[in-house]
């Protein structure tokens, strides 16, 4: 099970990591395996729709099973299913790379964080370092 505990230590340790890297404004969606909704941030001067595309890299993620890394490979190659499944889902699923999936040490998801604020590679860089801090296994799609 993944709790609000964690979701909120993930969350302190990923905006740390953002901070001390001088990463942009970022929002910060964690999401439990199921898609709820378990924590989220937006840090002064982000802009206004970066929580939704940070939620829509975290549900994506959850959906498809797969980190946002490898939705954009998808999005690139097979571009009419990522179209569809967008659709599927509800529109919320954004493949670029800030969207992690969470998993424990056999494998089993837990969750996903979604980034959004800073270049894509920032975003999952920042998720991986928040993942990491409390012994999960960032899962990026690479």
């Amino acid at each position: 099970m993944f709790t609000l505990a964690q979701a909120q230590t993930i969350l302190a340790s990923t905006l740390a990591h953002a901070e001390k890297s001088g990463f942009k404004p970022l929002a910060i969606a964690i999401i439990d395996a199921r898609g709820a909704q378990k924590a989220f941030a937006a840090q002064d001067g982000t802009s206004l729709k970066r929580g939704e595309i940070a939620l829509g890299k975290a549900h994506g993620s959850v959906a498809l099973g797969l980190g946002s890394r490898a939705l954009h490979k998808m999005a690139l190659d097979r571009p009419y299913f990522i179209e569809a499944a967008t659709h599927a889902v509800g529109g919320s699923l954004v493949p670029v790379p800030g969207g992690v999936l969470m998993r424990d040490g056999a494998g089993v998801l837990l969750g996903a964080i979604g980034i959004s604020g800073d270049t894509s590679d920032n975003d999952e860089a920042a998720a991986i370092a928040g993942i990491s801090s409390i012994g999960l296994v960032a899962d990026t799609g690479a």
